[in-house]
């Protein structure tokens, strides 16, 4: 279907920020049509701005590119105004390359970043002319494929969704895309590819599987259909981050992103083992990029992007073994080119102040801490496992360095949490704010500020907290209002906190089981979408779609799970036993610490692997 683009260009003038619709970004990937055998279509479920600050998709979009019989297009989801203007004009969504319908690609996939964009999905397939129905879809619509950490429970998305990509997508994006490639050449029915795709390790078809329910609603069994199908779908795992493609060049946006720099992944993977962090056990097990690809990679992407900053990007910045070393190479190449380098997600015990005497030499950005808990049990009970100490050590050595402003960040309804804990978040903003005034006026930066943000607990999967139950709305928002209060008295303090009602939804859907597909699609056809957006999210709509369908909220967010119950996620191997979870879960209960992971195997399941982690045969001393 050819697109009527002088239609397109009148619409642009009627919205915000045409640019998340014009393409045309330098360092974008302009392919011919016709000259390319397979055409992927790569959605990310939220606007330009956040979409084309993602790391992934620019990984995943080089990676297929390089491919001489691939093409690899964007998509974004448009914005309200943009949104209304399509479906009234009758213009498909599109992409941002060569403009083609969404309809008109072999295979389209969704990066599942975060479950409130889960209506966007299906908000795209409807805007591209893509039927949302997995089972209803006829052969010559697109193959519809997802990956990305909410990809580990894939149940709620079941019904829309053909096939889940679990794990890297470096190891597995590839083929996919040449087994779906093989496919349309066959012409067989679109079950025969489903099929090949479900051979492939990494790949969970949801629709060769049975799911069966107890009379109190929990999950009684999760069933391959045939017996060739895996009962459990292991994660693919990249072992060698140096010889896994990295992208030497980014398309740089005409407007202005969420992250607007450069992203260089130094690590992957995190040791520490916090029992809230789903992506801490997802991404085991750590591997580090060597300091010399590194370097290889900064000064690419400063040549063919021009951008001013780069972020050291990871799960856990300050765990890189070499980092003061890396951040003085990196300085020392752009010196002569004011490129600064920033250090986000930086644990309290990291060694950090060798590397903040680096970084300021050039221009200085806030500094941000995770502390996550107010009191040292709430911190030993999560995991955690930093004291009060550490922040004070590190926000003196970043205030005499010449910062003046951190973020602070915390979570707020955390299993055990009571208001002694809330008294130690305000408690630490008042300490920090003293490091501050500690400083003598001459030496100290100006524009002091300490931003303390605090989200809700969202109880995730493959964490030792995914038998918790989460925090009502009620005991949620009575917390907000009480820290608020205690905040309001700590000098320099800016108090941020999640919309609670949000992370209900998110608490939902992340533990959801198939049943929850029959919500999302009556929540979207009653007009939900861009639900991360407190402009256009609407809480009654979701009530309402829970009650249409006979479930209720509470059941998948404020219920405990009991250790024997079966969870919707059972069929996939994150490479993490649920009985190492189990066992953090219980020493979580008794405020005990796990140590690092560097320091000696811990049990977490990856063991199981040869050659996978580096520190499975590593005995504590």
């Amino acid at each position: 279907m050819k697109l009527d683009w002088d239609k397109v260009e009148a619409m642009l003038e009627k919205v915000q920020k045409a640019p998340r619709y014009t393409g045309g970004e330098m360092n974008t990937e302009i392919k011919d049509w016709k000259d390319a055998a397979f055409h992927y279509g790569f959605c990310f479920p939220d606007t330009y701005e956040v979409g084309m600050s993602h790391l992934g998709m620019k990984i995943l979009y080089g990676l297929v590119n390089q491919e001489p019989d691939m093409l690899c297009e964007r998509f974004f989801m448009p914005w309200t105004d943009m949104k209304e203007l399509m479906e009234q004009e009758q213009v498909p969504l599109f992409s941002m390359e060569s403009r083609t319908p969404l309809s008109d690609f072999d295979m389209i996939g969704f990066t599942l970043q975060y479950e409130m964009s889960y209506t966007n999905i299906l908000a795209m397939m409807t805007l591209g002319g893509v039927t949302i129905s997995s089972s209803e879809r006829h052969r010559d619509e697109p193959i519809v494929v997802a990956g990305g950490p909410c990809a580990f429970n894939p149940e709620p998305l079941a019904d829309f969704i053909d096939a889940f990509m679990l794990g890297d997508g470096e190891e597995i994006t590839l083929d996919v895309c040449r087994t779906v490639m093989e496919w349309k050449k066959s012409g067989e029915d679109r079950a025969a590819c489903l099929r090949a795709l479900a051979k492939l390790p990494g790949v969970y078809v949801p629709s060769l599987y049975n799911v069966t329910y107890n009379a109190d609603g929990t999950v009684q069994a999760i069933s391959p259909l045939e017996e060739w199908v895996p009962r459990k779908v292991m994660k693919c795992i990249v072992k060698d981050l140096n010889t896994a493609y990295y992208p030497m060049d980014i398309p740089v946006p005409f407007t202005e992103i969420v992250h607007d720099r450069i992203m260089l992944e130094i690590m992957r993977g995190c040791t520490r083992g916090c029992r809230f962090c789903q992506a801490g056990m997802l991404y085991r097990p750590v591997r580090e990029r060597s300091i010399e690809r590194l370097l290889e990679l900064a000064g690419s992407l400063e040549k063919t992007t021009g951008y001013e900053e780069i972020s050291l990007s990871s799960l856990s910045s300050g765990d890189y073994t070499c980092l003061a070393e890396l951040i003085r190479e990196l300085l020392k190449k752009f010196r002569e080119k004011h490129v600064s380098v920033s250090l986000p997600s930086l644990r309290l015990d990291s060694i950090l102040k060798e590397s903040l005497e680096e970084t300021q030499k050039e221009r200085k950005t806030s500094l941000t801490f995770a502390p996550e808990a107010g009191t040292q049990r709430l911190r030993d009970v999560i995991n955690k496992g930093v004291t009060e100490a550490d922040l004070i050590e590190k926000v003196t050595d970043a205030f005499n360095g010449g910062w003046s402003s951190v973020k602070l960040y915390f979570m707020i309804g955390l299993p055990t949490e009571t208001y002694e804990d809330l008294d130690g978040i305000a408690d630490l903003a008042q300490k920090v704010s003293r490091c501050y005034f500690s400083v003598p006026k001459e030496k100290r930066a100006k524009g002091f500020r300490v931003t303390v943000s605090a989200s809700s607990f969202v109880p995730k999967p493959f964490t030792p907290f995914q038998w918790a139950p989460q925090d009502t709305q009620e005991v949620l928002q009575e917390k907000q209002r009480y820290l608020k209060e205690k905040l309001r008295q700590v000098k320099g303090v800016v108090f941020n906190y999640h919309e609670s009602r949000t992370s209900l939804l998110e608490a939902c859907f992340a533990r959801g089981d198939r049943r929850l597909g029959a919500v999302l699609l009556s929540a979207f056809r009653s007009g939900c979408f861009l639900d991360s957006w407190s402009e256009c999210f609407d809480f009654d709509k979701w009530m309402k779609a829970f009650e249409d369908n006979g479930l209720t909220p509470d059941f998948y967010a404020f219920r405990t799970r009991s250790k024997e119950e079966v969870l919707p996620w059972d069929h996939i191997d994150s490479g993490i036993t649920k009985a190492f979870l189990w066992h953090e879960k219980e020493k979580g209960d008794r405020a005990e610490v796990t140590p690092d992971c560097r320091g000696g195997c811990n049990g977490c399941g990856l063991n199981r692997f040869e050659g996978v982690c580096q520190y499975a045969h590593v005995r504590r001393v």
